[in-house]
């Protein structure tokens, strides 16, 4: 097991349960090994294998390296941090709303990044409406307004956006959203409460 677990990069490996039969044979009746994901480039079958049991935003999840979980509501959530993301969604239940996922983009995003991101979102088919709620320290604001302008641009289908920006870079990213015509919130509070308006029907 140990050696398995050095060969495989593995997070951990269990077995359980391990049986005792009448015959005093030991058998590992179940087992289970979690490979770190962080390693799979060292591991082209296992990642080819991942690969294969991800949906399309997974996938996409995947590949641009951002952190990403399916939740069954029709509000989009897209932020920087998975404190700040978990927070969002917390703050969407208690006004009401249903958040569609959880998707961490993480530190430092690039433009491409936030664009594949808010994509990937604005192209779930149970979106209604997105909330983008960023907190600018290594990420910086102005990055994140044209990684959203680029994603809207190539959307499938226009949905209602809240975008709270604030932080590293925030007057110049309020300015770039703001001449293409989307607002932008300072009060995250208020943002999800938008947010969840606009998934009611309320128009943008």
């Amino acid at each position: 097991m140990y050696q398995a677990f050095v060969e495989n990069d593995a997070e951990m490996i269990e077995i359980n349960p391990l049986i005792e039969t009448d015959l005093g044979i030991f058998v590992a009746a179940d087992a289970r090994i979690v490979i770190d994901d962080n390693a799979l480039f060292r591991h082209p079958k296992y990642e080819a294998e991942k690969a294969s049991m991800l949906s399309l935003q997974e996938t996409l999840a995947f590949k641009n390296n951002v952190t990403y979980v399916k939740l069954d509501g029709d509000i989009g959530v897209v932020g920087n941090g998975a404190g700040l993301v978990m927070a969002t969604v917390d703050l969407l239940n208690f006004f009401g709303g249903t958040p569609a996922d959880f998707l961490d983009i993480g530190g430092g995003a690039s433009v491409e990044v936030i664009k594949a991101a808010l994509k990937m979102v604005l192209d779930d088919p149970d979106v209604k409406s997105v909330l983008v709620n960023v907190l600018g320290g290594i990420t910086r604001c102005d990055e994140v307004a044209r990684g959203i302008i680029e994603a809207v641009k190539d959307a499938k289908e226009k949905k209602s956006l809240v975008v709270r920006l604030v932080g590293t870079n925030e007057k110049e990213g309020q300015k770039i959203l703001t001449a293409v015509g989307i607002n932008v919130l300072g009060s995250m509070e208020e943002a999800a409460k938008q947010a969840v308006k606009f998934a009611e029907g309320e128009k943008q």
